[in-house]
Order: structure tokens, then C-alpha cells, then sequence
């Protein structure tokens, strides 16, 4: 862990990834495109090659009008799969929505530090790919997130797929986030877990924290060049602001 006392406490807004940086996420949309792929006809693929591959291809999408479109549409082919897109698109959201109620939790560390930094007066900001829809079930439906530390209660804005027209790498929901709240980059701070969300912080030149998330190991070497600072976990997050602020 990298000391940041100068991001964690200076900065009065802070920015969270969510899959793989808030929530314990990654493994659950890996679970769902396997499921996906067999149901398309497609072996039982390996967990970690089914997360590389979507990370690998929404970042070739990322300027789509519709990047998990686009995804679908790549899965269809390489599993020579009869439906259009948008049909698969719709099978994998008819997937997951047990998965976003009951499965989906924060990662350790989690709620403690969301509730630290919003008693330390923060404004806590979420910047994610994920959909709207998704977000509303972990807002109103999933007890795991709600009983901990509900969304509605810490953060003051969130922002989803639908408010950018290209998601990460592109620093456009950084920039977006800027403008919005009317800040420059010295006052915001961004933690995230992947190579992507990684260069996108950088992109729109805002310092970043990466936070340690077995799904994005392989490229932990460039996400620790290109960050900040390192979390081995949010609970070392959590205990550094402790005793910071303390």
C-alpha cells in the first residue's frame, strides 16, 4: 500500500469505479457470460478468460453507441449463434437479474470506507459502465448492498452507461463529472481496479488509486505504473484513513 494522504484527504470528491472497486462483482459477470456462452452454444469456458475477453472487447467497443451490443454481437459469432445481438443482449439481462438481487456484494472494506469519508464530509461520486437498470436493482432490491451501506444515503451522484456516449478507457465520465460538479482535476480523486478505468482516470487527469482486484491481476504491473497509489484492499484504504485522520 502506497501512502495518499494528499488524494484521500485533500480531495473533496471522490470518485469510485464500482464492479471489481466496490463491489465483489467481477467473478458474478464472469459466472453470467459463461452461463451466457453455453446457452449460445458454446463450451463451459474458464472463468478468467471469459472476463478478459468482455475487458478486451468493450474496450474495442468502447466508442460504440451500444458497447455490450456490440459484445453480444462478438459472442454470437464466435459461437456461430443464430440470434442477433440485441436477442442475446436480452437473454443475458433475463441472466443476471438473480445474479444483481441476491449474489452481488461489496467487497470487503467497503461500506466502512464509503461511510468514513462521507462523515469526513466528502462528496462521493460513482462513475460505472454498468446500466441503469442494474443500478436501480442494487439501489432498491439487493439487501447486501442496501443493509450495508445503501447508495441512496453516501453518494451524491451516479453515473451509468447511459450518460456517456463512450465508456472506459475513454475519460469522458471523468470529464463529464467535472463539468458537472465544477471541478477541476486537483479537487477529485478516483479509486478503480482495472487497466481501463486505470486509463481513463489518466486520460482525463485526475489522480488514481488502483485497488487490488484478482480479476485485473494479470495487468497489475501497468495498473501500478500508471496509478497514484496501490491498495492491496479497501480495508487497507479504510485503516490508512484512520490513521490519518485520526
Amino acid at each position: 500500500m502506497v501512502k495518499s494522504k494528499s488524494f484521500l484527504l485533500s480531495s473533496d470528491t471522490i470518485i469510485f469505479d464500482l464492479d471489481g472497486t466496490l463491489l465483489e462483482s467481477m467473478g458474478v459477470w464472469n459466472e453470467i457470460d459463461r452461463i451466457l456462452i453455453h446457452r449460445l452454444g458454446g463450451p463451459w469456458e474458464e472463468e478468467m478468460m471469459v472476463g478478459k475477453r468482455r475487458d478486451a472487447l468493450l474496450a474495442r467497443f468502447s466508442g460504440k453507441e451500444n458497447p455490450y451490443g456490440e459484445y453480444c454481437g462478438a459472442l454470437g459469432r464466435i459461437y456461430g449463434s443464430s440470434l442477433t445481438k440485441e436477442e442475446i443482449l436480452d437473454l443475458r439481462h433475463t441472466i443476471d437479474k438473480d445474479f444483481l438481487r441476491n449474489q452481488v456484494d461489496y467487497k470487503p472494506g467497503a461500506p466502512e470506507l464509503i461511510k468514513k469519508l462521507h462523515s469526513l464530509g466528502k462528496t462521493l461520486v460513482i462513475a460505472t459502465t454498468t446500466k441503469r437498470p442494474n443500478i436501480l436493482i442494487y439501489r432498491t432490491e439487493n439487501r447486501n448492498i442496501m443493509d450495508k451501506a445503501a447508495f441512496d444515503d453516501y453518494f451524491t451522484a451516479i453515473y451509468t452507461r447511459e450518460d456517456v456516449k463512450a465508456i472506459k478507457p475513454s475519460p469522458e465520465v471523468h470529464e463529464k463529472i467535472l463539468h458537472d460538479f465544477h471541478k477541476k482535476w486537483e479537487d477529485c480523486f478516483i479509486l478503480e481496479d482495472s487497466l481501463s478505468g486505470i486509463r481513463a482516470a489518466r486520460a482525463a487527469g485526475i489522480p488514481v488509486g488502483a485497488v487490488y482486484d484478482r480479476y485485473s491481476a494479470d495487468d497489475g504491473e501497468s495498473i501500478r505504473a500508471l496509478s497514484d497509489c496501490w491498495y492491496d484492499s479497501l480495508e487497507d484504504a479504510c485503516r490508512e484513513l484512520e490513521g490519518i485522520s485520526n
